[in-house]
């Protein structure tokens, strides 16, 4: 039997050697005269121990990581091959502790598969849920989705069946699914493992919601920043139209869905979803004003549904599955799972999928293992450059969209950045007023110079000036900037400045003068 070595060429792994990793291996197998297969699947997400390698035995497969080029030969010296043991030797991926305690349902085949392979994508539970879909009334296939509560996993947190109910209602010629991958929140990579690491789960999910609203073309939005992305999604959607899962007839049923890959231009506005439709019909990203909503009056004005990657690829699992498995994940309103993405100053980086529910605290310090510095943690900020900075005060907080609004905080697309004790606060709430002041469109006042004037008044306050009449500014600003901004870039701006300003004033106090030695 064939050897079968999985060596990811997932971007993350990549970025940690894994093609130098890949090359060694080639280099070492032709070498010692081995016929083996090399597999470059997706990465689990488990990056603290990227590239991980791993080997098909007769007892499943074995991990080794993070593996380095110069491990290689020792590798193959031990027996490898056949799992025998190494200094890198994990084990089971699936008992690694990272990885152990997870509960995938949207990321089940995330470094497991080949990701190009649809052979492979079947025999571990893909299309199975399409196949379902095609045979159902559109109208069933919405009210399933809607039970089973899936939201926006983009941010927003919005019902996903009322969206497509809207457009199933909505009378048009044409009809269109918009996939928003524009991922560009700080701590985020979820959409980006997706699509590189198992993109037919997304197509899977989006030919359901083209049967289930009557659209028949869709687009996938992806950032320019991920050209591995793109590359694998456009080699994916060739692949499906060739086996008939894409096409005038999908699975050979009476309906028909194709798709397109389209790649943005580095706008972070561009992932706020009417900047995206302009930026898709070729025009400047810019927000428009709703109503119309694009449900209604969306891409080249027609009914759109527009879903983030992960609450589309959500789908095909509550179509296979049923509501009520799906649903009786989570706690509330915050049904299913969600990936949660750990990133910063810690030690277990990575993405875990979990039910809702996890407070704060388990996830920082248990799941993540505290700071790679192994200084103390100051502050945790949640949902990408607009979430709000929590104290460890607040680590109580429990995983939920409800729970983290009750406390001023958002979710967003689930990306968490660890700061330790070295943090200066005040510095964190000026980025999040230049990060807003540069990224604006400039469409309304609020944000365009609302943002602007926020980073000159914080400078007063960093150099002493009057501090507390420019804090009461500053909160006058982010009250503007709140409710009078077009679109949540503008909107959820406030979110990490009042958040530092609240939970670390010492850091917005002046420094203590110095006094001269006599």
């Amino acid at each position: 039997m064939t050897p079968r070595i999985f060596i990811p060429d997932d971007s993350g792994a990549l970025a940690l050697g894994a093609e130098k990793v890949a090359t060694a291996i080639r280099q070492e197998l032709a070498r010692r005269g081995i016929d083996a297969r090399i597999v470059r699947n997706g990465s689990r997400g488990a990056y603290s121990l990227e590239p991980m390698v791993e080997v098909a035995t007769a007892n499943g497969r074995v991990a080794y990581g993070p593996v380095k080029p110069s491990d290689v030969k020792g590798l193959f010296d031990a027996g490898f091959l056949t799992g025998a043991h190494h200094k890198r030797w994990l084990g089971s991926p699936d008992k690694i502790p990272f990885l152990a305690g997870q509960t995938r349902l949207t990321f089940a085949r995330c470094g497991v598969i080949d990701p190009l392979s649809l052979d492979s994508y079947e025999r571990h539970g893909g299309l199975k849920g399409l196949r379902k879909a095609v045979a159902m009334p559109p109208a069933d296939i919405v009210a399933q989705v809607t039970e089973s509560g899936l939201r926006g996993r983009g941010g927003a947190g919005f019902p996903t069946g009322v969206k497509w109910k809207t457009v199933l209602d909505t009378a048009a010629a044409q009809k269109y699914i918009v996939c928003n991958a524009d991922e560009g929140d700080s701590a985020t990579f979820a959409d980006r493992m997706i699509m590189e690491g198992d993109p037919f789960v997304l197509l899977e999910g989006m030919a359901i919601a083209g049967i289930a609203t009557g659209a028949t073309k869709g687009y996938v939005y992806i950032r320019s920043e991920y050209p591995h992305a793109v590359d694998k999604m456009r080699r994916a959607v060739d692949v499906a139209r060739k086996a008939g899962m894409l096409g005038p007839a999908v699975l050979g049923s009476s309906h028909a869905f194709d798709m397109e890959i389209r790649v943005g231009a580095g706008a972070y506005v561009c992932g706020e979803e009417t900047s995206l439709l302009n930026s898709l019909e070729g025009k400047r990203g810019v927000v428009r004003a709703k109503p119309p909503l694009p449900a209604i009056q969306g891409f080249l004005g027609k009914p759109t549904v527009i879903n983030n990657v992960i609450s589309l690829a959500s789908v095909p699992i509550i179509m296979d599955r049923g509501a009520e498995y799906y649903k009786n994940f989570g706690m509330g309103r915050s049904r299913g799972t969600i990936p949660i993405q750990i990133a910063g100053n810690v030690k277990n980086s990575g993405l875990y999928e979990v039910a809702f529910g996890l407070t704060l605290g388990e996830i920082v310090d248990g799941i993540g293992g505290g700071t790679a510095s192994g200084r103390p943690v100051k502050a945790v900020q949640v949902g990408g450059p607009l979430g709000a900075y929590f104290p460890r005060e607040l680590f109580d907080t429990p995983f939920d969209y409800e729970e983290f609004a009750k406390r001023d905080g958002l979710i967003g697309h689930a990306g968490i950045t660890v700061f330790d004790d070295t943090a200066d606060m005040l510095k964190m709430a000026r980025f999040a007023m230049e990060f807003c002041a540069v990224e604006s469109c400039g469409k309304c006042t609020p944000c365009r110079i609302g943002s602007q004037r926020g980073v000159e008044v914080l400078d007063k306050v960093a150099s002493g000036i009057e501090p507390e009449k420019n804090l009461a500014l500053v909160t006058d600003l982010c009250n503007t900037m709140k409710f009078g901004s077009l679109c949540a870039l503008g909107g959820f701006t406030p979110y990490p400045v009042m958040s530092a300003i609240n939970h670390f004033g010492d850091d917005f106090k002046p420094a203590p003068v110095q006094q001269a030695a006599e």
